[in-house]
């Protein structure tokens, strides 16, 4: 399925937030094991991540960004949040999401909270385009999205976990954005939202000695790759990000080739060039935070976004393109926005 926004959304502004503990790639070096996975081009570990504190939740993490725009704009810049959003990596409890504590918390009473789960590293996109259902419906001001990324520093720190290949890849992190109704701020031109629910068995979740994730047992939960499996999602992967951003700079009247920047999620090295080639794009248009921040799965895009707002090289007016995929293939999304200055 593919939608454009309906109505109008802008973007008013983003922040984003990096745990303080920065863990360099040579962590993880000294735990490696012998697998025959170590040497697929899906597991070239970034130079550094930075994973969140024993005790820091993802409620924790989505607060300390939306702080950051506090701290911009006042103290009661969120106060006309109407629809909040929240999308952890690693729900912290199986059966609810992060949302009701993360508007407590920030003393709001918005009328919809939502989770969104199932975006995966393609959330961004996923959620600016629930949004602007959600607020045109309900007739709201402000939508605040938050996401968090929090699984590198419990999921794959674990001791059975921490020597193999895929575990140097994840670095942890958040962001937050605010969304209102309208083409003032940053106008998202629009959204492309993609479901492949036939890819979804290929992304499992696994221990040895095998059990459910909700039962006890000495086995450590880690993402259940196979060379046959990793095959599948780099030649999903490679088709899907292009697939989705083509389309979206089509409906705007632009060739790829002439976007203005370039921003996707970062598994790998790999993906990354492999996308910018398939537009046509120089490694100049296609920022990322990879070598800073590892894979941060949902908060990749935002947070070099944040980045690239942050290095004074976007310039107003400028076109920029999100795209990601999610999991194994089963979610693809885009969103292309017209930049004009944080508001």
């Amino acid at each position: 399925m593919t939608s454009a926004v309906a109505p109008a959304i802008s973007i008013a502004d983003l922040a984003t937030y990096r745990p303080a503990n920065k863990v360099p790639a040579s962590y993880f070096a000294a735990f490696a094991q012998d697998d025959d996975l170590a040497d697929n081009v899906m597991f070239r570990a970034p130079a550094f991540r930075h994973h969140a504190a024993e005790d820091e939740t993802s409620a924790d993490m989505i607060l300390s960004a939306a702080s950051i725009l506090t701290a911009r704009h006042g103290a009661d810049y969120l106060n006309d949040v109407d629809v909040l959003l929240t999308h952890s990596q690693l729900p912290e409890v199986p059966v609810r999401g992060c949302g009701g504590e993360v508007a407590y918390r920030l003393g709001l009473q918005p009328a919809t909270v939502l989770d969104v789960h199932n975006g995966g590293c393609a959330a961004f996109a996923h959620m600016i385009q629930i949004a602007a259902a959600l607020l045109a419906a309900s007739g709201g001001r402000k939508a605040l999205i938050g996401l968090a990324q929090n699984s590198a520093g419990q999921i794959f720190t674990q001791d059975q976990v921490r020597g193999k290949p895929q575990a140097a890849i994840p670095g942890d992190g958040a962001a937050a954005a605010t969304l209102t109704l309208g083409a003032n701020g940053n106008p998202v031109l629009t959204t492309v939202c993609r479901s492949y629910g036939e890819y979804a068995p290929d992304m499992t979740a696994v221990s040895q000695p095998a059990r459910k994730y909700w039962e006890a047992g000495p086995g450590q939960i880690h993402v259940g790759f196979t060379n046959a499996k990793i095959a599948k999602v780099l030649s999903r992967g490679n088709r899907l990000v292009p697939e989705v951003a083509v389309e979206a700079a089509e409906r705007i009247g632009i060739a790829p080739a002439e976007l203005d920047w370039f921003i996707t999620n970062q598994p790998n090295r790999v993906f990354l060039r492999n996308w910018r080639e398939a537009l046509e794009l120089s490694e100049e248009h296609h920022p990322d935070t990879f070598d800073e921040c590892g894979n941060l799965f949902a908060v990749g895009v935002p947070m070099t976004l944040d980045a690239l707002i942050d290095s004074g090289r976007i310039e107003p007016g400028q076109i920029v393109m999100t795209a990601a995929f999610a999991h194994a293939g089963d979610f693809a999304a885009a969103a292309a926005i017209r930049w004009n200055g944080r508001t």
